[in-house]
């Protein structure tokens, strides 16, 4: 693929930047396009993993069948063999009637799983299953079903990691990493950010008929040094949040505003604090928001737990290796005296109370988020930046203990 063939590309799609490693991501997907290969589709969360699957599907000889992007992680567990594969009447309290599940819909087609890292155990069965031979069947059914479907996967989770400790099946692993395509993280694109923060301030800027924003050389620099936790989803949020702020009415189309490092960086959160959304900050005499003093508050005490469970590591090191080197100089360590109190060795068990207490204030967390949206799990899991499944989890654990 060409130069201009790559910008045709990206300008279809309004993909934004010119790194050389998004390059090498979009010219893989043209390229496996024809092919039924399944891909795997890598990067943290607001990479723009989603571009990938529709330049796959729209380059495929599927393109005329159906395209359908399901997000695993908002799917509760307890209905997603259903929503996948279907289901017969009565095969569960609810099931009023026979259903389709996504397999039967994307016949011919081409079904993007997203967050395909939060699928159970039992739902990967049957997703490796329908993935060597095409087949499956419907929840309640007995009866074997066919299908014809290129599947797309993608994830923001370290896959390898979740297979070494059993929460992701190591056959289903190597069955959709056929293809890798991996979206580099916005810090490993510091050309493109600027380019995407004055694409979003100008689209912003002629939506409501303010002045686009522009940076000086250091505001700039200090935009491009920033680490980006939320990638292009969190710049994009920034851009619209500056310009909406700082910008005025305009006059003209060619209208601007331009930013000094001082006022960009009221906009970006302390790089310790680059877990939380990008806010701009309080001003003085002010407090910020409930919500985000109880996520400053869990960050920083699973930030302590860290270092604690750190530090328990260098000394059990440290007093292993001492033992070592006793045992190979011949040497056995005298027992102490009658009166000399015996060293106490710490103990693995110290930091559990504050594990918990973490757990509690999560738990409290997602309840004044339910509590704030009128009880609606999408719209809390949006605020906490948290998938919809986990608090579903954390409902259902709650209910049992009671």
């Amino acid at each position: 693929m060409d130069a201009q063939e790559l910008q045709i590309l990206k300008n279809r799609y309004d993909i934004i930047g010119n790194d050389p490693a998004l390059n090498r991501a979009l010219e893989t997907a043209v390229a496996i396009a024809p092919t039924d290969l399944t891909v795997l589709i890598e990067g943290e969360s607001g990479t723009g993993k989603e571009n990938i699957p529709q330049i796959i599907h729209q380059h495929s000889r599927r393109k005329t069948g159906k395209y359908l992007a399901v997000n695993c992680g908002a799917i509760p567990e307890g209905t997603i063999n259903a929503e996948l594969f279907g289901h017969e009447k009565g095969a569960f309290t609810g099931a009023v009637g026979e259903r389709k599940g996504y397999f039967e819909e994307a016949n011919g087609g081409t079904l993007f799983l997203d967050e395909i890292g939060e699928l159970p155990k039992e739902t990967q069965a049957m997703l490796l299953r329908v993935l060597q031979n095409g087949e499956y069947m419907k929840v309640g059914s007995s009866k074997v079903e066919k299908t014809d479907v290129r599947v797309i996967c993608a994830t923001n989770v370290n896959l390898q990691y979740a297979v070494a400790t059993g929460k992701f099946r190591q056959d289903l692993y190597y069955r959709i990493n056929s293809i890798e395509i991996k979206m580099p993280p916005l810090r490993e694109r510091k050309s493109d950010i600027y380019l995407l923060f004055r694409k979003f301030s100008s689209d912003f800027a002629q939506k409501f008929g303010c002045c686009r924003v522009t940076l000086d050389l250091e505001a700039i620099s200090r935009l491009s040094a920033y680490r980006w936790p939320g990638n292009i989803r969190q710049l994009k949020n920034v851009a619209e949040t500056v310009t909406a702020i700082e910008s005025k009415p305009a006059r003209g189309s060619d209208d601007r505003v331009e930013l000094g490092a001082a006022v960009l960086s009221r906009y970006l959160p302390d790089e310790q604090d680059s877990l939380l959304p990008a806010t701009p900050s309080a001003p003085a005499g002010t407090s910020a928001p409930f919500a985000d003093a109880d996520k400053q508050m869990i960050v920083k005490a699973i930030l302590d737990l860290k270092q604690e469970v750190d530090a328990l590591k260098r000394t059990v090191s440290s007093m292993d290796g001492a033992a070592v080197s006793g045992q190979h100089q011949g040497y056995i360590a005298p027992p102490p005296a009658a009166d000399e109190p015996e060293e106490q060795i710490p103990s693995f068990e110290e930091p559990e109370p504050q594990e918990i207490s973490i757990r509690q204030m999560g738990d409290d967390l997602i309840e004044r988020a339910l509590a704030r949206h009128g009880g609606k799990v999408k719209p809390a899991a949006k605020e906490l930046g948290i998938s919809e499944r986990t608090i579903y989890r954390k409902l259902a654990e709650k209910k049992k203990k009671q």
